[in-house]
């Protein structure tokens, strides 16, 4: 009879380095793996390389993108590699995951300036010294006709279409490039090039995650683990966070929209971006649930989130003086920094005014507001939608964060 396998004591450091790496992730694929590479890392004092790739598409980012910025800049800070890989080759492929049509692709000249854009602002979370930047035309150039044939030997199509997508677009009839099949591979031939231990995605980038674990085994290396990280809601708490749906926090907003943004978030939507935004110690996080469980206000704890986030992307002082301005806006006061717009066409319409100085985007909106009682001229609540403003200075504020100061002649 064989004995029981005597169970794997872990270090402290170990434990800790796991626990950070799990902390908020939706997946970690193969965790026992993993824990093995932690081991070896431990032993050996050679740091893990983990990559996250992105390609250069969107280089105006918000809260929900820097989730998994904010996961890299946690193994980053345990000692490891972490390699931003810019995908500058696979740009001109286009990305399908989770689309029900191709996307085009983008020329050598977008994808450069919104590379460059693009880490300036994941350098507000990621490390930026200690960050190894690289492009995958660097080895995917090179692979020529021949190469590129070669690589697509190793996957099938059958495999291919196990992705949710491909099977969906199939099954309308939606066309499916050839090319798109490519982009997958290349995706996973960056963590053959990279010798990557641990590649970071979305839960829509799974599939191409795994191809990159199988290829590595093709190219007799050992295959990489895999951390997917949920997508953010936005500030509604239901649909995930999008510009499109206006339910963002931008990271190059001013620190004062932030702050506000994130104090419109609801007590339980708060421990969920503390969980995926907060460099706050779980230990820490414990006991401030402890701590709300047992009577203390949430708002404590939002406006601490909220002052963390905005240090992060502006700096202490202008978290400060978004605190101060919202107390004073909470108090029915007004912000010292807001927006100057000077209009003619005086006597005009309070739906145009609204419109013009762009704190509604339609007309019809500014409307709509005023019947929900947002809208405020020098502090009092506007009912009447044809009342006509004659010319003047007053501050025009619609809800609790937009102000205008207008100069109407």
């Amino acid at each position: 009879m064989n004995s029981p396998q005597t169970p794997v004591v872990l270090s402290e450091a170990v434990q800790h380095a796991l626990a950070i790496t799990k902390r908020g992730v939706d997946e970690l694929i193969i965790e026992s793996e993993f824990t093995q590479k932690l081991v070896r890392s431990e032993k050996t004092g050679i740091p893990l390389r983990i990559k996250l790739g992105l390609d250069p598409t969107a280089p105006d980012l918000h809260l929900g993108h820097t989730v998994v910025l904010n996961k890299m800049r946690q193994l980053q800070d345990l000692g490891h590699t972490v390699i931003f890989l810019i995908g500058d080759f696979t740009s001109m492929i286009g990305d399908p995951s989770g689309r029900n049509i191709t996307r085009p692709p983008l020329t050598r000249e977008q994808i450069e300036e919104n590379a460059k854009s693009y880490f300036a602002q994941a350098s507000l979370v990621l490390d930026a010294e200690k960050t190894e930047i690289r492009y995958n035309s660097e080895w995917s150039d090179p692979l020529g006709a021949r190469g590129m044939i070669q690589l697509a030997s190793k996957y099938t199509v059958a495999r291919m279409m196990e992705r949710d997508d491909f099977t969906k677009r199939f099954k309308a009839g939606t066309p499916i490039s050839v090319h798109e099949f490519l982009y997958p591979l290349m995706q996973g031939y960056d963590s053959v090039a990279l010798k990557s231990d641990l590649e970071l995605g979305g839960t829509d980038q799974k599939f191409n995650l795994l191809v990159g674990r199988e290829l590595q085994k093709d190219y007799g290396q050992e295959p990489q683990c895999i951390l997917t990280m949920p997508l953010l809601e936005g500030l509604d708490g239901v649909e995930k966070m999008s510009k499109s749906k206006g339910n963002y926090v931008g990271i190059t907003e001013p620190g004062n929209t932030m702050f506000g943004k994130i104090m419109s978030i609801s007590d339980h939507m708060m421990w969920r971006y503390y969980e995926l935004l907060s460099s706050c110690s779980l230990a820490d996080l414990a006991a401030h649930r402890q701590a709300v469980a047992e009577g203390q206000n949430p708002r404590d704890l939002k406006v601490a989130l909220a002052q963390e986030i905005v240090t992060r992307f502006h700096n202490r002082q202008a978290a400060e003086e978004a605190l101060s301005d919202f107390v004073n806006r909470s108090k029915g006061g007004i912000p010292d920094d807001i927006q100057e717009c000077r209009l003619s066409g005086a006597p005009l319409g309070i739906g145009q005014l609204l419109k013009q100085s762009n704190l509604c985007a339609t007309s019809s909106e500014g409307l709509r507001m005023i019947d929900q009682g947002g809208v405020r001229i020098d502090g009092v609540v506007i009912s009447d939608k044809g009342l006509q403003i004659s010319a003047g200075e007053f501050v025009l504020q619609v809800g609790k964060r937009k102000f205008a100061k207008i100069l109407l002649s």
